[in-house]
């Protein structure tokens, strides 16, 4: 070998700081090429271990920029100050946003060198259930990832212009050759996803459950029923101005007692304590308790279990707190109060609330909304999806014993068919109970459609790894969970509610970083996580060409195709030549075509 060329060039990593490396470069001295028609180089062994070819920083620095950014959720400046107080580094932002775009490209690239590996740990565990899902928000970004319940891995991440079949199938067929079949795909009741698991299972083969997931079915059942009298009932607040009217009467009756506000509460609390009769009492203190009276009514959302619709009715619940501060003003009112003000407030929150006692359209939406709000309760109750309090400790699906499980399935079964026998015995063939007929049929429907994949949650264990049973999840909480955590770091690290242009800029293999809070995947991906780096270098020094951004095209490219407005089309459709030529052709007199004539 002869030496073709020496060159410095600064390098900076975390383990060895700033320095300057002296690297010779040494050619076949016969002028032997490879097969590509290079000639044959030897280069150092030892620099590619700490940094890339052509690159300044190491991939130690990558790696921690890439933790990060996408497990912890630091800031861009954030992550600058760490290094700087830590290692006396202090890159551009620039710098910081391509450390973790290379970050998840190696990420990504490793998880599929590690595919066997982690499809033997999972053929370990007697095969792994599927869950399936996506989500975005505002119809933009929509991340579909495939996860193993068992584990709790991201399998795979994959960025989809929407949520539609022919867009999921593609990428769930590319699992079993990575990672193997897996014994039961969990999905929610979405008509694509249901599409997209059909025929995935299909293509198999195999006899593989296909799961729906019982939070999703019961919620579906629940909009169905209580959806329409909700939104009448919400619809009737409105027209009434019954929340916006007790605010200001609130409001006004807090401006009028003033800063003796503090001191009155404690009033309050002692009468309420020492209370005999229904009589209010006189002055300030009166004119408190009213208040209290309307902020009482407008604190109905306590009243709910804080899982939203349609588990809580916060409509239904006004109207149910409306009506009582209504009925107890009428009782202190035939009291006599003295106290001029105090009694003229009273009216008024009388007034304000009338509406809900004098118009039947409230109380004939509420009597409906509850007797179907029953419906949905009994559904809850045999399903046994009932909340738990938050002081409770919740058990991990995937260590309770598989027996107890298992007897518990069974249980949940009996009871829905023992309640589907009971509505259907209840259904009125006629006369005036059309609403109950109505939402009687509406469940039957449900559970005549769905009825068959609510159940295959135990899967036999093969004789291979000691044979029993195994249970799959009955919901696809672990999913929901990880895209609320995924959601929660992105809003604490941009500092916005809305994460729409977050999603869509957001790489799919982001979800794949959640991975590394896995101490198994991480021992199978690297053995730990100070070794990463090492990983990273030794996947470019196999396989990799040096320019990784021209061989992993961006997937957003790839599918969004069928988006109505992706972002990339937006520099075109808004650049100031299309609008030119847009309202040139609009301004022109050329002849007008005549469509009826072909």
């Amino acid at each position: 070998m002869l030496v073709q060329k020496s060159h410095r060039h600064e390098v900076v990593t975390l383990e060895h700081g700033s320095f300057l490396a002296s690297e010779t470069v040494r050619v076949c001295a016969a002028r032997c090429t490879s097969s590509s028609g290079a000639l044959v180089t030897r280069r150092s062994e030892v620099l590619p271990q700490w940094v890339e070819p052509g690159s300044v920083y190491g991939y130690d620095i990558e790696v921690r920029v890439g933790i990060q950014r996408f497990v912890h959720h630091l800031q861009r400046e954030e992550i600058r100050q760490d290094l700087k107080a830590r290692y006396g580094i202090f890159p551009s932002p620039g710098e910081v946003s391509a450390f973790a775009a290379s970050f998840i490209r190696h990420l990504e690239a490793l998880h599929r060198r590690r595919a066997p590996a982690i499809r033997e740990a999972l053929a370990r565990d007697g095969g792994y259930p599927l869950h399936i899902d996506a989500t975005g928000e505002d119809g933009r970004g929509t991340l579909f990832i495939a996860y193993a319940g068992w584990r709790g891995w991201v399998l795979g991440s994959w960025k989809i212009s929407t949520e539609r079949a022919d867009l999921i199938l593609p990428h769930l067929r590319e699992l079993p050759a990575s990672f193997g079949a897996p014994c039961a795909v969990l999905r929610d009741l979405g008509k694509a996803v249901i599409l997209a698991a059909l025929g995935f299972v299909k293509k198999l083969g195999r006899k593989i459950p296909i799961i729906s997931c019982h939070q999703h079915f019961l919620s579906d059942v629940g909009e169905d029923l209580l959806e329409s009298s909700h939104d009448e009932l919400r619809n009737l607040f409105r027209h009434w101005k019954i929340r916006p009217r007790l605010r200001t009467l609130a409001r006004d009756l807090g401006r009028w007692i003033g800063p003796k506000i503090a001191s009155l509460r404690v009033d309050v609390s002692n009468w309420a304590e020492e209370a005999t009769e229904h009589r209010l009492p006189e002055g300030p203190v009166g004119l408190a308790t009213v208040r209290s009276l309307a902020q009482w009514a407008l604190d109905y959302s306590s009243d709910g279990d804080h899982l939203g619709f349609p588990y809580d009715r916060p409509y239904l619940h006004l109207y149910e707190r409306c009506r009582m501060v209504r009925r107890a003003a009428d009782a202190f009112r035939r009291r006599p109060i003295k106290d001029g003000v105090v009694r003229r407030s009273l009216k008024r929150l009388s007034k304000i609330l009338d509406p809900v006692i004098t118009e039947s359209s409230f109380s004939r939406v509420a009597k409906t909304m509850s007797n179907r709000a029953k419906l949905f309760d009994e559904l809850r109750a045999a399903l046994r999806l009932n909340p738990k309090s938050s002081a409770e400790p919740k058990p991990d699906p995937n260590t309770v014993p598989a027996v107890q499980a298992s007897a518990e399935l069974r249980d949940i079964r009996k009871a829905l068919d023992a309640l589907t026998r009971s509505l259907r015995r209840r259904r009125p063939e006629r006369g005036p109970a059309q609403d109950s007929r109505k939402a009687i049929d509406i469940i039957l429907d449900h559970l005549k459609r769905h009825g068959r994949s609510l159940w295959g949650h135990v899967i036999q264990m093969p004789v291979r790894v000691g044979g029993g049973i195994r249970v799959v999840a009955r919901t696809n909480n672990q999913v929901e969970g990880f895209f609320h955590q995924m959601k929660h770091g992105e809003r604490r690290r941009s500092g916005r509610k809305v994460l729409s242009r977050d999603f869509e800029v957001l790489p799919a293999g982001a979800a794949l970083a959640y991975n590394l809070n896995h101490p198994d995947y991480v021992n199978l991906l690297s053995g730990s996580l100070e070794k990463l780096p090492e990983a990273f270098a030794a996947l470019d020094q196999s396989n990799r060409t040096r320019d990784r951004k021209r061989s992993s095209p961006d997937p957003l490219e790839l599918e969004t195709f069928s988006a109505s407005f992706p972002q990339a089309d937006r520099r075109i459709v808004r650049a100031d030549r299309l609008r030119r030529i847009i309202e040139d052709a609009a301004r022109s007199r050329a002849p007008r075509l005549n469509l009826a004539s072909g």
